[in-house]
């Protein structure tokens, strides 16, 4: 069990190269940046999830970019070019995520600063000390609990029965592996305090986050779902674009463009 959770947990590097153009790679932060097209077009901070790294946001920050936003793609701590012990499922990394919102801020004064956030990402928007303060959140494919997070993957390999004896098992392996309680790594119960326009996304075929826990989500934030048909976990704008930029699209335009 030991041996499993360090394996979890470790930082994935990847040395990423140089970014695509119009993105440029940052001196201060391990992030891509393109500015906004014009004052008052907004910005988009992109959040990947576990064990991912700023290149799985390239199709969403192009399509962005498209329709004038700026971006910024963000490695989170332990993933990518982004230095980090252990990953710890958003606790940890909601730091990262602050500090380049935080960067946004100061080089876009006055702009309205969105975020996307997957998974993973969408963990460490919530987790920090406040949640993101931003002006138009996106949350997808995001876990509610550790615990239902370790059960159901466990249960996609090894079926619900033994899942439901080991899952707490694991639980208790990763807090001291990663120094974070279990009750730290619970996005249900902070995303009420999320004060932004928010809008949830999931894949209706998510096996590792279903759909009654989006929708528990969604519930406990008084926010809209929208479960994307045949889509997976963190696949959505993969799976259909289309549709995906059809719910999304909107949202954003509607709380980050200047009247």
């Amino acid at each position: 069990m030991l041996a499993v959770g360090l394996h979890f947990t470790a930082p994935r590097p990847a040395s990423l190269g140089p970014p695509p153009p119009p993105l440029a790679a940052l001196p201060d932060l391990p992030a891509w940046y393109a500015p906004p097209a014009r004052p008052g077009a907004g910005a988009v901070l992109l959040l990947h999830g576990a064990w991912e790294n700023r290149r799985r946001m390239l199709a969403r920050a192009e399509h962005l970019q498209r329709g004038g936003y700026g971006v910024l793609l963000l490695d989170l701590p332990a993933h990518g070019e982004s230095p980090g012990a252990r990953i710890t499922f958003g606790a940890r990394e909601a730091a990262g995520a602050a500090a380049a919102l935080a960067w946004l801020r100061d080089r876009l004064p006055g702009e309205r600063v969105g975020a996307i956030a997957v998974s993973l990402g969408g963990a460490a928007a919530l987790l920090g000390p406040q949640p993101l303060a931003v002006d138009a959140l996106v949350l997808e494919s995001v876990y509610p609990t550790i615990e239902s997070a370790l059960h159901h993957r466990l249960a996609i390999r090894l079926g619900d029965g033994p899942a439901a004896l080991l899952a707490p098992v694991f639980t208790a392996v990763l807090s001291p592996i990663l120094g974070v309680s279990p009750t730290d790594l619970r996005p249900v119960e902070r995303i009420g305090a999320v004060t932004a326009p928010l809008l949830i996304l999931s894949g209706a075929e998510d096996a590792r986050t279903p759909p009654a826990e989006a929708a528990a989500l969604a519930a406990r934030a008084r926010a809209p779902l929208h479960l994307l048909p045949g889509a997976g976990h963190v696949d959505l704008e993969r799976h259909d674009p289309a549709a995906y930029w059809r719910i999304v699209e909107p949202f954003l335009t509607a709380h980050l463009r200047a009247r």
